[in-house]
């Protein structure tokens, strides 16, 4: 048994994405599907600048109905995670509100980011150092917490709160503390999800200058190639993905579609390192396990992996060890991909469309291929589904996360029975 008569299971009854993939979660998926990079050639003409890839989104969601008392105080980030939510509450709600099924203290939110409004923060800057004023909202601009905030206010979520700030661990921490809200009885139904837009000079420089960006300077097909020989950083996307989580009961009770189930969720810190993983793999490998014990899992149930697999030569052979000493044997059985060879990296919004994947994956029942891989490196030896997209009976996904700062994040998510 899973769960005991105390323990809540939780369903995912909503989800919406914004990507430069595609405006919403269906778009992004087909954009994967059709082998589409989300990611193209951008000079920023900056010779302190070395990487040459970005994923950009090319058109912000309509807010135009949210009233432009929250709407005039959303940074970038905020803008594009709320148009993620809006597309989550439609799925899970249609026309209707959670009040009409929950009271709203039944109903909470737990956002996130990583490096919040820095690129709205450098412009309120640059304006007050010249004119002595700048934007009224710009104290809303780098609050992490604004997103929060915006959704509890636009559809009356009064329940449980958080906001997540765990660099590119976020959005599967987010996920995991409103499973585990829901799980535990703080709530009945949760909004959890991130977003992230790094798009001025000053803030790619920021990471570009720790080496962590792709350093190719022509071909797309080799910026992202995640577990690849010659992979050499990732590619720094924008975007947003957010889920809507229920009490399977009360879902299955208001006659919700359900999309999947979370049944397993762990965190761990590595305490080692702000950009370098820990060698030992320690947080890695008990995130991992933690996550299957509580799912009641064995390892060889796994039927697909949604890998953190940035591209970079640390994390992915790291991320292959602790695959291997948290699996054993079955690691190698088990097909592995990492979708930020097509999105690029979402920073703070990685883990929670890479969820969302994992649910598309169960729900049409293809794995999709790890893009770009062209040759195989000897420490990266696992079924890294190189050769197209794989169809499955796919019931359990495992999706990693791990952040700058040593954050390590699993999530468990299964089929609906």
């Amino acid at each position: 048994m899973k769960q005991t008569h105390d323990i809540k299971r939780v369903v995912v009854t909503g989800y919406g994405a914004v990507t430069p993939l595609g405006a919403t979660a269906d778009e992004s998926w087909q954009a994967i599907m059709e082998k589409r990079l989300g990611y193209r050639y951008v000079d920023s003409g900056m010779h302190t600048i070395k990487t040459r890839f970005l994923g950009l989104v090319n058109i912000e969601p309509n807010l135009r109905e949210v009233p432009a008392a929250i709407r005039r105080r959303l940074p970038r980030f905020a803008r594009l995670t709320l148009g993620a939510a809006r597309q989550a509450m439609t799925m899970a709600f249609g026309e209707q509100t959670p009040q009409t099924f929950y009271h709203s203290l039944e109903c909470g939110v737990i956002m996130g980011t990583g490096w919040a409004g820095l690129d709205e923060s450098y412009e309120s800057g640059e304006a007050f150092r010249q004119n002595g004023v700048a934007s009224p909202f710009s104290c809303f601009f780098t609050m992490p917490s604004v997103t929060t905030a915006a959704c509890s206010q636009l559809w009356g979520l009064n329940g449980y709160q958080n906001t997540v700030v765990a660099a590119c661990a976020t959005g599967t921490i987010a996920i995991g503390e409103a499973f585990d809200a829901i799980r535990s009885g703080k709530a009945q139904m949760m909004l959890a999800g991130a977003g992230e837009s790094l798009t001025s000079r000053c803030a790619i420089w920021n990471i570009d200058v720790l080496g962590a960006l792709s350093k190719e300077t022509e071909d797309p097909q080799r910026a992202s190639c995640p577990f690849s020989a010659r992979r050499n950083g990732f590619v720094l996307s924008e975007g947003a993905a957010v889920l809507c989580l229920e009490e399977r009961e009360r879902a299955l009770a208001r006659g919700a579609t359900i999309l999947g189930e979370v049944t397993g969720y762990a965190n761990y810190s590595d305490g080692w390192d702000f950009t370098s993983p820990a060698e030992d793999c320690l947080a890695r490998v008990q995130a991992i396990g933690q996550a299957l014990r509580q799912a009641g899992l064995e390892p060889s149930q796994l039927d697909y992996i949604n890998a953190h697999g940035t591209s970079t030569p640390l994390n992915d052979i790291n991320e292959t060890r602790s695959l291997k000493m948290a699996l054993g044997d079955a690691a190698y059985a088990i097909p592995v991909s990492s979708t930020k060879s097509y999105s690029g990296h979402l920073i703070s919004a990685a883990g929670s469309f890479e969820s969302i994947v994992c649910l598309q994956a169960i729900a049409q029942g293809v794995m999709p291929a790890t893009a770009n891989y062209r040759e195989a490196d000897p420490q990266c030896d696992l079924d890294y589904i190189t050769e197209g997209h794989r169809e499955g009976d796919i019931r359990r996904t495992l999706n990693l996360s791990f952040g700058f700062g040593g954050a390590n994040a699993a999530l468990i998510l299964e089929k609906h029975p």
